[in-house]
């Protein structure tokens, strides 16, 4: 029977390249002349140093960027709350997201089930796995899923015939 996956995954690998390049352009720029403003990833979680909110909103939208011209959608990035630092700068925690969580999941079994669809939706661990009779009806499933305009990127793998 044909089957494929949801999943919702960053590459790692392409996240550390765009701080890099962020990185880069800060120490570049004219606005951040002599700022201590700096970024950095460790396992999967960014952390923003700025001096003031307004570069932290300056870095956001470098990091955005840069993350975009990677192929990392701006709905993979979950920023955290902002935290007093010494003196007035601040930190910031931003995560990417990976996988997908039950509450999401179960929205997207839920509304599969509902379409009635003929395929079986199952929920395996942090990704979904859609199996159906037909090739037609797991790529109906697809377009489905996509019209729902969710605000985590979905990307659709392993198919199998």
């Amino acid at each position: 029977m044909p089957s494929f996956d949801i999943v919702s995954d960053v590459e790692i690998a392409e996240a550390e390249n765009a701080v890099q390049n962020v990185s880069r352009e800060i120490s570049t720029r004219y606005d951040f002349k002599g700022s201590k403003s700096t970024i950095e990833i460790k396992e999967g979680v960014i952390t923003i140093f700025a001096d003031d909110d307004l570069k932290l909103k300056q870095m956001h939208e470098i990091l955005q960027g840069n993350m975009q011209k990677r192929g990392i959608e701006p709905g993979s990035i979950d920023y955290q709350k902002v935290e007093p630092a010494a003196g007035q700068s601040v930190r910031q925690q931003v995560l990417l997201k990976q996988g997908i969580d039950k509450e999401l999941a179960k929205k997207i079994v839920k509304a599969i089930k509902g379409e009635k669809l003929k395929v079986q939706a199952a929920i395996q661990g942090e990704e979904l796995r859609i199996t159906g009779k037909k090739r037609d009806d797991l790529q109906d499933v697809i377009a489905f899923v996509k019209a729902m305009k969710l605000e985590q990127p979905l990307q659709y793998k392993n198919f199998r015939d």
